[in-house]
C-alpha cells in the first residue's frame, strides 16, 4: 500500500510514531483546556507520541437546542491560541460552514470536517484551498469505500494534505458499531488513517440526547491500532461527569497514561 504521511511541524501524521489527537469535547474554559493540554503535552512527551491538541469552539450539531454548543467562533479561537501559545502544541478544531476556513485556519493546524457534514463539498472545497492538513470524519451514514469521493473533492483543491478518520456507523436506533475493516479500506486511498475512539462508544438519541458509554474506548481504541491506525482520537477531559458536551464518552485526564501507553505498545508491535 502506497500511502503518504502528513507532515505537521517536526512529525509526520503515518509514519513510524504514534499520533494522538485529543482534548476536551469542547472549549469550556480558559482553565479547562489549559489543565488537558498540559497534561496531555506530558503523558504523549514521556510516552515519545505525536501530539495534537483537540477542542472545539462551537458543536453545531447538538441532539438538544438547549444543549451547551461551546464559546462561538472568536472567543473560541482565542481560548486555542492561547494554548497553541502556552504549551507549544498544534491545534485541530471543526469548521462548520466555508466561511469559518480561512478565520481558523489562522489558528488551527488541521481543519476538521465533522461525520455529519462530510459530503458537503463547498466545506470541503474551502477547508482545502486554506492549505492547511485537512481532517475528514467519516459520516456515520457512509460506507468507508464511500470516503474516496470525499478525498478527490480536496485533492482537486491542490490540497494532498488529508487525514481520515472513521467514527463508527449507524447501527439502528440509539448505537454505532465500528467495522474495522474500514481502517484498511481508507487507507488504500493513500492517506493515514485516524480512530475516534470516543465518539464510536455513543449512544446517539439514546436518552432523548445522545449518550455514551466510556468504558468501551480503551477496548475499540486497541482493537483500532491492532488494525493498523496511524492515530488515535480520544476526547479527553479533567472531569467528564461535569463536563458541559460529551461527557459519558470523554476519558478522565487521569486515566489517559494508561490507555496511550497500551494503545502505543500495540501500535509498534504491528509496525514490527
Amino acid at each position: 500500500m502506497n500511502m503518504k504521511t502528513v507532515k505537521l511541524r517536526d512529525f509526520e501524521i503515518g509514519g513510524d510514531k504514534l499520533t494522538i489527537i485529543a482534548g476536551p469535547c469542547a472549549a469550556e474554559s480558559q482553565e479547562i483546556l489549559d489543565v488537558t493540554a498540559q497534561g496531555l503535552k506530558e503523558i504523549t512527551k514521556k510516552l515519545d507520541i505525536n501530539f495534537v491538541f483537540k477542542s472545539s469552539f462551537d458543536k453545531a450539531n447538538r441532539s438538544s437546542i438547549y444543549s451547551y454548543r461551546g464559546p462561538g467562533l472568536e472567543k473560541g479561537l482565542e481560548l486555542l491560541k492561547n494554548v497553541k501559545e502556552k504549551f507549544d502544541v498544534p491545534i485541530i478544531t471543526d469548521i462548520h460552514t466555508p466561511d469559518q476556513a480561512q478565520p481558523v485556519s489562522k489558528v488551527a493546524d488541521i481543519l476538521q470536517i465533522p461525520a455529519f457534514l462530510c459530503r458537503q463539498t463547498d466545506l470541503l472545497v474551502a477547508a482545502a484551498k486554506t492549505g492547511k492538513i485537512v481532517n475528514i470524519k467519516k459520516g456515520q451514514f457512509l460506507a468507508p469505500q464511500q470516503m474516496d469521493n470525499l478525498v478527490k473533492k480536496v485533492e482537486e483543491c491542490e490540497n494532498n494534505k488529508i487525514l481520515l478518520t472513521d467514527r463508527g456507523a449507524s447501527f439502528g436506533y440509539g448505537n454505532l458499531i465500528v467495522d474495522f475493516r474500514a481502517v484498511p479500506i481508507m487507507q488504500s486511498f493513500g492517506y493515514p488513517v485516524v480512530f475516534d475512539a470516543t465518539h464510536s462508544v455513543q449512544l446517539p438519541g439514546a436518552n432523548g440526547t445522545s449518550g455514551g458509554d466510556r468504558r468501551f474506548v480503551p477496548v475499540l481504541a486497541k482493537a483500532a491500532m491492532a488494525a493498523g491506525a496511524n492515530a488515535l482520537f480520544f476526547e479527553v477531559h479533567p472531569d467528564p461527569d461535569n463536563a458541559k458536551s460529551d461527557g459519558p464518552n470523554m476519558i478522565p485526564l487521569d486515566k489517559a497514561e494508561e490507555v496511550f501507553k497500551i494503545c502505543n505498545e500495540i501500535f509498534k508491535l504491528v509496525r514490527a
